[in-house]
């Protein structure tokens, strides 16, 4: 098996930064995995993925909860919902087609995008006190997300990150952090599926992990410095790649 690490490793590595400030540090790890592994197969790279993702996730949920107030009595149902969630979503790979997901998850990012751009405040301060009932809304937004990281995956900690903002009136700061939580959750969940059916990378996604967690720690520290304003631009930029992506890969179909 042959591969280069100096393609790798970057990736990685810039992969973590992006994923600890907005979510999205599969877009990156993926093709590159894929690029550099084109004869295996595609369960182990996810799984690959996971392994190297989790380091740098776990790595920016330290680092935001010694910085930040994480609301825990939200996001801790969000997080075991997720953990079922994610898989049963990976589950549901063996009876649905991802194809099938591809137009409705573009359709979404354009919705989440536009709205951000319009609402020029969004995120930029929290806009209200959680309440009991929250606790109820965050397992059931950990249960969808979770879900849907598990079969399809691509954006979850962008959703994750609008979601926290949108349905429970965080900044953009405090939304990143929170997702950052429920992310490790997915991935442990994942980790565990993908490895149950199949063989991982483990060498690979373990020395990737490495790069990830540094690039975590660079990223973390970036949105810990410039606050929620740059977190909501991160966001938007973050938002508006997935959106070419999935339309490239969409019409090319």
């Amino acid at each position: 098996m042959t591969f280069d690490w100096y393609i790798l490793a970057p990736a990685a590595f810039f992969a973590g930064m992006v994923d600890a400030v907005v979510g999205g540090g599969g877009l990156i790890q993926i093709p590159v995995l894929l690029g550099q592994f084109p004869a295996t197969p595609i369960p182990t790279l996810f799984g690959t993925n996971k392994v190297s993702s989790i380091a740098g996730t776990g790595a920016a949920v330290w680092r935001f909860a010694r910085a930040v107030s994480i609301p825990w009595a939200v996001v801790l149902p969000a997080t075991g919902a997720a953990l079922f969630g994610a898989w049963g979503g990976a589950a549901l790979v063996a009876w649905l087609s991802r194809e099938a997901m591809q137009p409705l998850v573009l359709v979404l990012m354009i919705v989440v995008a536009g709205y951000t751009f319009l609402r020029k405040d969004l995120g930029h301060a929290a806009t209200r006190e959680l309440t009991r009932a929250d606790r109820w809304k965050g397992a059931a937004l950990g249960l969808v997300i979770g879900l849907y990281d598990g079969f399809f995956g691509p954006g979850t900690g962008s959703l994750l990150i609008f979601a926290f903002v949108r349905l429970f009136g965080m900044d953009f700061l405090h939304a990143s952090a929170s997702a950052k939580v429920v992310n490790a959750a997915t991935n442990v969940a994942a980790i565990a599926f993908f490895a149950s059916h199949g063989p991982l990378l483990w060498g690979i996604g373990l020395i990737m992990a490495a790069c990830n967690l540094a690039g975590a720690q660079v990223g973390t520290l970036l949105a810990l410095r410039h606050g929620a304003g740059f977190v909501r631009r991160a966001f938007l930029l973050v938002v508006a790649v997935l959106i070419i992506k999935q339309a490239t890969g969409y019409f090319h179909a």
